[in-house]
C-alpha cells in the first residue's frame, strides 16, 4: 500500500507539467496577439503581422500541441 501514492504522482506529474505549459503558451500567445493589434493600431504594420505570426504559433502550440494532443488524450486514457 506504500507504493500507491509514488505511482499515481508519477502519472499525474506529466499531466500538470503539460498543463501548466499549455496554459503558459496559450496566455503568452493571446498576449501577443493583443500587443500585435496595439500595433496595428498605432501604424506599425509590420510589427503587427510579425507579433500576430507569433502569437498564433503560440496559441496553436498552447492550445492543440499541448492541451489537445497530450493533456486531453492523457485524461481520456485514464
Amino acid at each position: 500500500m506504500d507504493s500507491a501514492p509514488p505511482e499515481i504522482l508519477a502519472e499525474l506529474l506529466p499531466l500538470v507539467v503539460y498543463t501548466i505549459l499549455g496554459g503558459a503558451l496559450t496566455a503568452g500567445g493571446l498576449a501577443v496577439e493583443y500587443a500585435s493589434l496595439q500595433h496595428f493600431g498605432s501604424g506599425e504594420a509590420m510589427v503587427g503581422i510579425w507579433l500576430a505570426a507569433i502569437g498564433m504559433v503560440m496559441l496553436y502550440a498552447g492550445l492543440y500541441g499541448i492541451g489537445y494532443q497530450k493533456v486531453l488524450a492523457s485524461v481520456r486514457s485514464s
